[in-house]
């Protein structure tokens, strides 16, 4: 006879362990996300940062300047409105103390070497492990960077704070670049572990 679940557990196999809220937003900002990257390629192409160094046309969005500054301020708001919705949610749900701390040092150090040989237990997918913690706590301050340092650029005049505390217009864009880099490398990386467990992306869909 099959033991049944614990009073007030559920079977693995409908627990929610991604709430709707969160499953919308992830799924948003992604879509702005992709938006973003691509068009800033095509504007970063019109005035490189880096004299010598483009995006092939063919990555890029928008087709001309105008174009893909359309498609960068129209992602924009979605990005601003939608993690602002994000923090606030896990701030109001306290799901921001429990699911991304504790973290130490230590521990992410830990868990990134036994990620490296393969022996990170996938096994409870409702908890994050520390090297997980850390990427997501990363990716949004690198987001809240991104979008001040946008800020920066885009209303230089109006916000001349943000634009000193880049260090100036030009130092804007390397800034607001190197975070879009560093972006584009966590999705990268994301996409990788994904496909390594894949149920992963079968829990952001379905929640279970």
């Amino acid at each position: 006879m099959k033991a049944l679940p614990q009073s007030g557990a559920l079977p693995d196999a409908t627990r929610t362990l991604q709430p709707a809220w969160v499953r919308i937003a992830h799924w948003l900002n992604a879509l702005a996300v992709v938006l973003m990257i691509l068009s800033g390629w095509r504007i970063y192409d019109a005035s490189p940062v880096f004299p010598g160094f483009t995006i092939p046309t063919g990555l890029t969005l928008g087709g001309w300047l105008g174009g893909a500054l359309q498609w960068h301020f129209a992602a924009m708001w979605l990005l601003f409105f939608n993690a602002l919705f994000y923090l606030a949610m896990n701030l109001v749900t306290g799901r921001i103390r429990s699911k991304f701390f504790p973290l130490s040092p230590r521990a992410v150090l830990h868990d990134l070497r036994e990620a490296l040989k393969g022996h990170l237990s996938h096994a409870d997918p409702s908890r994050y492990n520390a090297v997980q913690k850390f990427a997501y706590l990363f990716v949004m301050f690198d987001i809240a960077v991104l979008i001040v340092s946008g800020l920066a650029i885009w209303k230089s005049v109006q916000f001349p704070v943000l634009r000193e505390l880049m260090g100036g217009y030009d130092n804007a864009r390397v800034v607001h670049f190197c975070a879009m880099a560093l972006l584009a490398g966590f999705i990268v990386i994301h996409l990788t572990m994904v496909a390594l467990v894949p149920r992963s992306l079968l829990t952001m869909i379905r929640g279970r």
